[in-house]
């Protein structure tokens, strides 16, 4: 064969001894997938040794089934440690994925020769790590520093500057990607050398560890050539070449391999994505294009050509006006930029240029879509049913294919109507996930409508989540057994009362009726024990938000409400005296309580049927906070607020607070915490200036005699104030202000008081809107006047 002795290593390293034919790759490169698929069979060696976890000899034989669609990903996770894994992504251009198929076609034995994964996850315990993967030929550019003060030499960043390139990513593929299948074999030779001079000048180059793997990999390949014979082909990491051709004994390699820490594994093939084979994704081997790769690889012929051809019909897609002719320019344009560039063929950088150029008018945004579309890429692999998997991943695969829920990884919205069936189930689904810790989808603000029957969600399905998914296979067999018991052990546990409710909560959501009993039980034990009224409102609205869930999901919530009330009755009683005496930060973060308790109150009354008057006895408590002095300021301006819009106190009353507050014998910090209650704060305080010139005038007479000294500090509360109002608001108030009491109005009645509103209906303006009125909202038969129309529409 051309390039290739058998065997390989005599000639490598001055010795006549047999040696194995050592492939020497770099993982994820398209060029070594095909050099390594030509070696293998010019040579049709008897075995073939991969660099990979030994523990995944056993799911070998599944690469060669129908169901397996790479990129995939062999998995391995600590079995007492949830949180502890490992991957060791393949893609279809990946060599070692060239060399299993190939063993599998023609029936030669594939065996994995890296250090055994159970010292793999060990290792990453110590050092904080939560991702495996090939070391170092596919590692960012640069050196970097590994552990103590060693440079970690990156050795494709080596060669390429001795080359003189400054992009190794570049270099690479004019120096395999782009070469004639009649040069691929005689690269392993020259790679090898190469490798050979950079281990002889850095040694471990930085990578400590490696001493430790290569032992193990010759270890490996000793008894594979006892068991096989000489003719063993060995796929690895070109780095690794020197070291398994250097002569060592077996007691030394034993030696390097004593006492290291080992954990319990299991292991399984799990899908993986372009994506997460990026660098950009967070891939520690990874490459920085994937998708280019993979063109590169199954391109039959004319690269260039086909993959601009890809890009137009994805911009096309996109609403982009790109014709044949902007194709062949793009074509030219490639190649013409390459023979400036001095290399061989035109590469990824110069297809971009002409792309940016000729069909995105120069223009990055097209350009951003054809690199996350084309060159990264959502390609997500498959794997078939007979691979390995805990009872709890075979339920979810179950429901997602009887929900038509399927796994996709790219981002998209799920909208559910809680009333349908299927969405209600799919909603029971994603609830019991996230219990789980399996994050698939993040619930978010539906678009469509407010009302609890309705969610939208977003989804995005990970690799990583396969992990997830094996971790929360001790909770149980199913999604629904297994969400069951890690919710009554997250209530056992929580230490918050706030958790609690939040944990009740998301129990309702996930329609979890058998966890209820314990949540409950913790939720009334941790309420008895807090005496913080501020934790007590904090949970109180979580409490109050999953009785309107079981209402919606048919769930008996009795027990919860009986809890809710009990909690609602201590936060009335201890919230005046812990209103009393407060720094500014801590005022606002008591207003923000009684903002959520006052939301809660309402919804509550309804959900609890005894005892009745919850609502009234809140409006105690708003009175006892807007009239005590020893009240902060933004709580009783609050306080008073809600009393307003709740209909416990009159436009009169609220206008006698405000001119008690606004005062000379107010201090101006206080008044303007006052006003910050009352008309800030999102409560719409802007039009209710707006409507009530009453209370404009009232801040506007207080703002106007401020005393110089005192505007500097009350300015930064105000500020917060106001700029929290529309734009509209503000210039509304703004010409109310400038025209100020007892100027011409445009009401054609005034009433008492200050001008611009009168205080009785406007018949003559009421008849002029309700006709319109009454066509939009489909009323058939007029009323018998302007004021029955008025409360008629209202209705």
């Amino acid at each position: 064969m051309t390039g290739v002795e058998w065997p390989p290593g005599g000639a490598a390293s001055g010795s006549a001894d047999v040696g194995p034919l050592l492939l020497g790759v770099r993982h994820h490169g398209p060029g070594s997938a095909r050099s390594v698929g030509a070696a293998l069979a010019a040579a049709r060696p008897r075995a073939v040794l991969i660099e990979g976890p030994p523990e995944a000899d056993p799911l070998i034989h599944l690469a060669a089934e129908e169901g397996m669609r790479p990129p995939v990903a062999l998995l391995a996770h600590a079995v007492d440690e949830p949180g502890r894994s490992a991957f060791w992504p393949l893609a279809e251009f990946s060599p070692e994925w060239v060399a299993i198929r190939w063993a599998l076609e023609h029936g030669v034995p594939a065996r994995f020769i890296d250090l055994p994964a159970a010292h793999t996850l060990a290792w990453e315990k110590e050092d904080g790590k939560a991702e495996a993967g090939p070391e170092p030929e596919a590692r960012a550019s640069g050196p970097s520093r590994g552990s103590g003060d060693a440079v970690r030499v990156d050795p494709l960043a080596v060669l390429a500057e001795t080359a003189g390139y400054d992009d190794p990513e570049r270099w690479w593929e004019d120096a395999v990607e782009h070469r004639g299948e009649g040069d691929a074999l005689a690269s392993f030779t020259a790679l090898g050398e190469a490798m050979a001079a950079l281990r002889e000048a850095y040694g471990a180059g930085g990578h400590e560890r490696d001493l430790v793997r290569e032992a193990y990999m010759r270890l490996q390949v000793r008894a594979a050539r006892r068991e096989f014979g000489e003719r063993v082909a060995v796929v690895c990491g070109a780095w690794h070449v020197p070291a398994l051709r250097q002569k060592s004994t077996v007691t030394a390699d034993r030696a390097l391999l004593k006492g290291l820490p080992k954990v319990r594994t299991d292991m399984t093939w799990v899908p993986w994505t372009h994506r997460r084979l990026s660098r950009a994704g967070g891939y520690g081997a990874g490459i920085d294009s994937p998708g280019w790769y993979g063109h590169l690889f199954g391109a039959p012929d004319r690269p260039v050509e086909r993959w601009l051809t890809k890009v137009a019909r994805l911009l096309r897609e996109e609403g982009q006006v790109v014709s044949s002719a902007h194709v062949i320019e793009a074509v030219r344009l490639a190649g013409t930029l390459a023979a400036l560039r001095g290399r061989p063929l035109p590469g990824l950088t110069e297809t971009t240029d002409a792309v940016r150029a000729v069909m995105c008018e120069g223009s990055d945004v097209p350009l951003a879509l054809v690199y996350d579309r084309l060159v990264v890429g959502d390609v997500l692999g498959e794997v078939p049913a007979s691979a390995p998997a805990v009872p709890l991943q075979r339920d979810l695969a179950r429901l997602q294919k009887r929900l038509r829920l399927r796994p996709e990884p790219e981002e998209r919205e799920l909208e559910l109507d809680l009333r349908k069936d299927t969405d209600a189930e799919r909603s029971r689904v994603l609830h019991r996930l996230m219990l789980l810790g399996i994050g698939w989808g993040e619930a978010m603000a539906s678009r469509t409508g407010t009302g609890t029957f309705r969610e939208t969600w977003r989804l995005r399905w990970e690799p990583e989540l396969a992990v997830r998914v094996a971790e929360a296979g001790v909770w149980g067999t199913t999604v629904h057994a297994a969400a069951t018991a890690r919710a009554e052990a997250d209530a056992v546990a929580a230490r918050a009362l706030a958790d609690v409710t939040a944990l009740a909560e998301r129990c309702l959501l996930a329609q979890l009726p058998d966890a209820l009993p314990v949540v409950t039980r913790a939720l009334a034990d941790r309420a008895a024990l807090d005496t913080d009224v501020g934790h007590l409102a904090q949970a109180l609205p979580a409490l109050v938000r999953s009785l309107r869930y079981g209402d919606v999901r048919a769930t008996d919530t009795r027990a919860l409400a009986g809890v809710a009330a009990g909690l609602a009755e201590r936060v009335f009683v201890g919230l005046p005296p812990a209103c009393a005496a407060l720094d500014e930060e801590a005022a606002g973060e008591m207003r923000r309580h009684v903002d959520a308790v006052h939301g809660a109150v309402a919804l509550l009354e309804e959900g609890v049927p005894e005892p009745r008057g919850i609502r009234e006895r809140w409006r105690s408590v708003l009175r006892v906070l807007s009239g005590r002095d020893t009240v902060a300021g933004v709580v009783r301006g609050r306080a008073a607020r809600l009393l307003l819009d709740d209909g416990g106190l009159s436009h009169d009353e609220a206008a006698r607070l405000m001119a008690l507050v606004l005062s000379p014998g107010t201090a101006p910090g206080d008044a303007a915490a006052w006003i910050e209650g009352f008309v800030g704060g999102g409560l719409g305080g802007g039009l209710l200036l707006v409507h009530d010139e009453r209370l404009l005038g009232l801040v506007d007479a207080w703002l106007t005699g401020v005393p110089p000294d005192a505007f500097t500090d009350v300015l930064p509360l105000l500020r917060r104030t106001f700029s929290a109002y529309e734009s509209g608001v503000r210039r509304t108030l703004g010409e109310l202000v400038r025209r100020g009491p007892g100027a011409p109005t445009n009401a054609a009645v005034t009433g008492p008081g200050l001008p611009g509103f009168a205080s009785g209906l406007d018949s003559g303006r009421a008849d002029a809107v309700v006709p319109v009125l009454r066509l939009l909202l489909g009323l058939r038969e007029p009323g018998s006047g302007a004021a029955d129309d008025v409360m008629e529409v209202g209705r």
